[in-house]
């Protein structure tokens, strides 16, 4: 079989009696005030949530025994069990607040926001079982055991409640860090089991639902919107968009020792808006790789009728991309991420990539202008590790730009060499891209270097 390759020049102009090869459309410029919205929309939900519980309060059910802890016990459930629904939109990746935040984003504000709801629902728990017991003037391990035995529903709200705190735990760092990808997946996908079995609890028995129609209905529409959204951006979205393209891997090919090329081919990709720098998550369809998606950045624009991704051996999943063969047939998810074009605001820009970050920075360098100058500095930690090197520098050729290589251990970013290699970085836009690790130190440096936060704009490859 013949090679298929990806032409990093521009297009050919039209002319006389000559038409440019249909391009994929640049994915949708990015609105800050979309998230500004959503933020408005976010606390105001909050407001209503926990407001509802109060109006709904009675002073002869406060003074009732076990009647405050009963109300302070509603207000934290209806407050976690909200701010557990954001947390699900958050990983429902709704493309206008996505194209803000990107990935990066959206894993930023989910992990500040995770401890709250766990720790408010388990609160709930705790309060109301003490309240129960004030007014049954018995202890609390007697009332639980009542509670599980006699009333509806709470034993799978237990489950639900157990679930939660475990996810909460393994989502320490020290302990996330050392699981498989596969596994943090479907751990975080109980977190729906866990959330539907709270809410038929709630409507059964919560003190603020039972006589409350207000309630009931917002919850309703709260539960049922949040569900709807989900299974548009995480099911029918992708489930549409690969039966649009129909994608089949044509070629896989060796561009460094542990690197492979996978190019697929498809229908109407000249439909797929997608910018440089972004990613997908894709599912191959064949055993024991059909039920789990990965994300893999594209490391060329689209060029109809191809779509490449390049990879990276760094586990099971990516050494088993590897060994595909032309014909297996590709479910895509997105296009995701914010490390675009879209987020340049100074005339010039550096781009900085360490390893396989190369692949973001090589299809982001196609949207970039012709004038832009570009500062191109590849890490690797030797030189049969620069992948798809010849591509970058060709592109950075045509935008009047420069490549530089840094090779060496990965341990440490030299600090004079990135200055001698691009002094006016503070005057540029900066972006980086490759492991956690990478990320971080640069953006260290950066820092150290005078450029400013808001010109740094990068893309961390993580679990």
């Amino acid at each position: 079989m013949s090679s298929v390759t990806f032409n990093p020049a521009p297009p050919a102009p039209r002319g006389k009696g000559r038409t440019a090869a249909p391009r994929a459309p640049m994915g949708p410029t990015p609105h800050r005030w979309s998230l500004d919205v959503a933020t408005i929309v976010a606390w105001l939900g909050l407001g209503i949530s926990v407001g509802l519980t109060v109006v709904d309060e009675t002073r002869g059910e406060l003074r009732a025994p076990g009647g405050v802890l009963t109300f302070i016990g509603s207000a934290t459930g209806m407050a976690g069990t909200y701010l557990a629904l954001v947390m699900v939109l958050l990983a429902s990746r709704i493309p206008v607040i996505e194209r803000v935040l990107g990935q990066d984003g959206l894993l930023r504000w989910h992990r500040k926001l995770a401890p709250w709801p766990i720790s408010l629902i388990a609160a709930h728990a705790l309060l109301l079982t003490f309240a129960y017991a004030d007014a049954a003037k018995t202890g609390p391990i007697h009332e639980f055991r009542t509670l599980l035995s006699a009333y509806p529903n709470m034993v799978t709200a237990t489950i639900g409640l157990v679930i939660m705190v475990a996810i909460g735990i393994v989502s320490v760092r020290a302990i996330r860090r050392r699981l498989r990808r596969e596994v943090w997946w479907l751990l975080h996908l109980s977190m729906y089991v866990a959330l539907a079995v709270a809410f038929a609890h709630e409507i059964a028995l919560g003190p603020s639902f039972v006589g409350h129609p207000m309630t009931r209905l917002f919850w309703s529409i709260a539960w049922a919107s949040t569900a709807g959204v989900v299974l548009c951006y995480r099911v029918a979205l992708p489930v549409v968009r690969t039966l649009r393209h129909r994608l089949r891997i044509v070629e896989v090919r060796q561009e460094a020792p542990g690197v492979v090329s996978v190019v697929c081919k498809g229908r109407n990709l000249e439909r797929l808006a997608v910018s440089g720098g972004q990613f997908f998550e894709w599912r191959f369809l064949v055993r024991n790789m059909w039920w789990q998606a990965h994300p893999f950045t594209l490391s060329a624009r689209p060029q109809p009728p191809y779509l490449r991704l390049t990879v990276k051996d760094s586990g099971d999943y990516s050494a088993a991309v590897a060994k595909l063969r032309p014909g297996v047939k590709v479910m895509i998810e997105g296009p995701y991420g914010a490390f675009t074009a879209h987020a340049r605001q100074k005339p010039k820009v550096a781009l900085i990539a360490g390893g396989i970050g190369v692949t973001a920075v090589r299809s982001l360098l196609e949207d970039l202008p012709p004038r832009s100058y570009p500062e191109v500095i590849l890490r690797a930690s030797s030189a049969d590790q620069l992948v798809l090197a010849d591509e970058v520098a060709e592109l950075a050729r045509h935008r009047k730009g420069r490549v530089h290589e840094l090779l060496g251990p990965r341990e440490g970013v030299d600090l004079e060499a990135v200055v001698d290699l691009v002094p006016d970085l503070a005057q540029r836009d900066v972006y980086v891209c490759g492991s956690e690790g990478f990320v971080a130190e640069m953006t260290s440096v950066l820092t150290l270097l005078g450029v400013p936060r808001a010109a740094i704009h990068y893309e961390a490859y993580s679990l």
